[in-house]
């Protein structure tokens, strides 16, 4: 069990949290929600120990072992990927190579025996012999292939860093385990693996998350921020919506039948208060009214923007003809011989681990890379907007944000683009912020804001609600749902997949393409998908050999 007891940290005047007193217990999944800046990442950081709380303390059940989700991608780079999964369970990882050196030595005496007695005890008590098979097994749920199991960490893409320090912290079954956005850059494979791990663990997860599906599956509660303080209800994120839905709704009520009773006090008091006859029953009244309290109902911190994408045209049935596009990137074939055609109805989303796969064929399709071999053809109703996964040199520029979303404008008068921008959470002189200084969440509502003004008929995302908060991430949802167009996207969130996609594409390792006209949640429940996938990837193999 770890708790915080009166925890207040001040960051100059302004105090972030305000005694904050909350107990997490053993079995339980918690999931810390809360605005952008409402302090989510900072209560792990002071749960882990890595930060000092104003006042109060954390508490940790004596003898318990806390591990948490590194955000360093380069502290492990001069180890390998096994080494560093193990390193998840400190004792354990400091006995092997004290253990090491021992052996190692080339004067081994009585002295080293007994502590290489000692050391070998406490190994097999803590279960040592399988902590490589065990790190291996983590690694392999996360999809790093055994190849990778003893490169150093320097020598990997940062997707796969990241899956390695998740799995360092998951390493060694702790007894409190701190996740900060462990959902990440991780893949849907990845992602449902996860899902299912923390189901099944025993023992205390808080985890925050952006991702709705993921804290509706693994959370029994949820610990929601607002104003400094954290409120705990039982249940996953949609039954905290609801619930918390519900007490405004109660609050209001309640107060409604308060105000209702003062004004009819109010009013025996006006007409009684000078008659003699009258002025007992009008003080009692005065005394009455003074003991009704409305409840304080504060507005929530949260910001939704709102994300509505209106074509300008409405799209003919000719959309998108693809035949036999291939592409090989770095002697890898990453895709092959893709022929597929898109209806005018069709909401596609890309799915799988392929993420250079589904990347190159976005690029392809919006004409910023050319293809090995085949050909595209757009629809001459269409108008595509395209969001890259990878913005970094269209924001390099020494422009604002207005003067940035007028390019794309038709209509050039500042107020008309202001106004996209206002929906976007960037309200009067916050247009005039340089894009170089903008944070990722604000140069991702920059790119939603440059898609409505569009007024593309075909909307092109890859993987747009990184680094988006919930709020955000919620109001996207259901533009997209909305939108009246033709969709190609890519996102790692189940539940923009699910509730927006009526087809699933996925291009296999080797650059094969599935293709099922089906929700996402029935797409993984197919038999016959996994059928194609065992078929493809036989395939792929004997090509290989």
């Amino acid at each position: 069990m770890i708790s915080a007891n009166n925890v207040t940290l001040r960051i100059g005047k302004k105090a972030l949290f305000e005694e904050v007193n909350i107990q997490f217990s053993e079995g339980n999944c918690y999931g810390i929600i809360g605005a952008n800046g409402a302090g989510k990442s900072t209560f792990l950081r002071i749960l882990s120990g890595q930060l000092e709380p104003s006042k109060g303390d954390v508490s940790i059940t004596p003898g318990q072992r806390l591990s948490f989700l590194q955000q360093d991608h380069f502290k492990y780079d001069e180890f390998t990927v096994l080494d560093t999964v193990i390193m998840g369970n400190k004792r354990l990882y400091d006995i092997m190579k004290e253990k090491d050196a021992i052996y190692a030595k080339p004067d081994f005496s009585d002295e080293d025996g007994i502590r290489a007695s000692e050391l070998e005890a406490e190994f097999a008590e803590m279960d040592g012999w399988n902590a490589e098979s065990d790190a291996a097994q983590l690694l392999n749920g996360l999809g790093i292939e055994t190849e990778f199991h003893y490169s150093m960490m320097k020598d990997l893409v940062g997707s796969l860093k990241v899956k390695v320090l998740l799995a360092q912290a998951l390493f060694g079954n702790p007894d409190i385990l701190l996740l900060d956005e462990p959902t990440n850059h991780l893949d849907l494979d990845a992602i449902t693996w996860l899902e299912e791990f923390l189901i099944d663990f025993e023992n205390t997860v808080i985890v925050v998350s952006h991702d709705r599906y993921f804290l509706n599956k693994v959370c029994t509660h949820i610990a929601d921020i607002d104003y400094g303080k954290i409120q705990l209800y039982t249940g996953n994120y949609d039954f905290w919506y609801e619930s918390s839905q519900l007490l405004i709704k109660q609050k209001k009520e309640a107060n409604k039948k308060k105000e209702e009773k003062i004004k009819e006090l109010q009013d025996f008091i006006s007409r009684f208060s000078a008659n003699a006859s009258k002025s007992k029953q009008a003080t009692s009244r005065k005394r009455a009214l003074e003991k009704i309290q409305l409840d304080d109902i504060k507005p929530s911190s949260r910001k939704y923007p709102y994300i509505d994408f209106r074509p300008d045209r409405e799209i003919g049935n000719e959309v998108l003809f693809v035949e036999g596009l291939t592409k090989t990137i770095d002697g890898e074939k990453v895709l092959d011989n893709l022929t597929f055609t898109v209806g005018h109805d069709d909401k596609i989303a890309f799915v799988g681990g392929n993420e250079i796969a589904k990347t190159t064929l976005f690029k392809i399709l919006t004409g910023e890379m050319e293809a090995d071999s085949g050909s595209f053809k757009w629809g001459v109703t269409t108008s595509q907007s395209y969001f890259p996964k990878d913005s970094t040199e269209e924001f390099d520029v020494d422009y604002t944000i207005v003067e940035w979303l007028t390019q794309f404008s038709e209509n050039k008068d500042a107020t008309y683009v202001r106004g996209f921008l206002g929906r976007m959470l960037f309200p009067g002189d916050a247009g005039v912020k340089k894009l170089k200084v903008l944070s990722g969440g604000e140069k991702v509502r920059c790119q939603l804001s440059k898609l409505m003004i569009s007024g593309a008929n075909v909307l092109i995302l890859d993987e747009p609600t990184n680094h988006l908060d919930m709020e955000s991430i919620t109001a996207l949802n259901k533009g997209l749902i909305k939108f009246p167009g033709v969709l190609l996207f890519a996102s790692h969130d189940h539940q923009i997949v699910q509730t927006t996609a009526n087809r699933i594409m996925e291009i296999l390792p080797g650059g094969k393409l599935i293709d099922k006209v089906t929700t996402y949640d029935e797409y993984l429940e197919s038999d016959d998908m996994a059928r194609k996938r065992q078929v493809y990837t036989a395939s792929i193999e004997e090509d290989e050999n």
